[in-house]
């Protein structure tokens, strides 16, 4: 059977921790009034106290190692000091949480927690690109990708460095809450509703949501309102006023991905939303999206999520 949503959130927070990455993590599981999930979040460290922070900032975290114990949800956070390994009992009560079917996740260096706790051995992974080959070397029974943003492997979800931790979550949100959930959250914190774990870590010039070309952001504006269409590249191209060759450079420079992975991954999220929110049937979500068939959209569907349309809409439905 498979378990249900996560709720519980415990984020462990070390002595030297990231004010960021604690502050990414309270904002994105803080108490809403949207009709959205209550999560019952808390930051837990080796002893209840008081906490410094990379930036010199103190925080207090009301809980101690004991709160991994009942989390759905398990996040190691980054810390000053991650060269070295933690203390045995951060690290039994990180392989305890995995051993009982809690979700674990390590954001940034955060994953060193997880590797030195033998709970990325035999999976791939990522860090803060500057220290994936430290990483790399320090655990040669992990395969570490660099450039990932975040990757996730079921139960064990890794994330990049930095403000990627919003990307973590919101992948979390979206694989386990549904895309309305995560799309919510993401609006109400103002930042790009998703962005795959594949993408690059760092970019040339911002993602699709913030392009700064005005030719590229207007065409990328024109395929959203237009999902149900074919949106062959060369008509992008055409409306971008650029031969197919230059909108094709000019794309993967601004968006570090191809514009078909791209148009792909947009008429996912909207499918997702439609079977979230809507009866219509798996057919017309498939037109409107642009799969043309409910056989291309569940091939595309079960590719990305595992699971068929109706099955995802069981899970998530949100229709009255």
């Amino acid at each position: 059977m498979p378990l249900p949503p996560f709720v519980t959130v415990a984020a462990y927070a070390p002595q030297g921790v990231g004010m960021l990455a604690a502050g990414i993590v309270s904002e994105v599981f803080a108490p809403r009034d949207q009709g959205l999930p209550a999560f019952d979040f808390a930051l837990c460290t080796d002893r209840p106290g008081r906490v410094r922070t990379d930036v010199g900032l103190p925080l207090v975290a009301e809980h101690g190692l004991d709160r991994l114990a009942d989390a759905d949800l398990v996040i190691a956070l980054p810390w000053a000091d991650f060269r070295t390994r933690p203390r045995p009992a951060v690290l039994d009560a990180l392989t305890a949480a995995h051993g009982r079917g809690a979700l674990v996740a390590g954001h940034c260096v955060g994953a060193f927690a997880l590797a030195a706790a033998g709970l990325l051995d035999g999976r791939r992974a990522t860090t803060h690109w500057r220290f994936a080959a430290l990483l790399a070397d320090r655990h040669p029974d992990v395969t570490v990708e660099p450039d990932a943003l975040y990757v996730d492997q079921g139960p064990v979800i890794t994330g990049a460095g930095a403000a990627a931790g919003f990307d973590l979550c919101l992948h979390l949100l979206r694989r386990e809450h549904g895309a309305t959930t995560a799309n919510a959250i993401a609006r109400d914190l103002v930042l790009p509703s998703h962005r795959d774990g594949g993408q690059a870590q760092y970019l040339a010039t911002p993602a699709p949501e913030d392009c700064q070309d005005d030719r590229l952001a207007d065409v990328l504006a024109w395929a959203r309102e237009n999902l149900h269409e074919p949106l062959p590249v060369a008509e992008l191209a055409r409306r971008a006023l650029m031969s197919r060759r230059s909108f094709a450079r000019r794309f993967a420079a601004a968006t570090g991905t191809t514009p078909h992975a791209w148009l792909l991954g947009l008429r996912l999220n909207r499918a997702e939303e439609l079977l979230e929110t809507t009866g219509l049937p798996v057919e017309e979500v498939a037109r409107l999206t642009g799969f043309g068939s409910a056989a291309v959209l569940r091939a595309q569907f079960v590719r990305r999520r595992g699971v068929p349309p109706r099955a995802y809409r069981r899970s998530f439905s949100r229709a009255p």
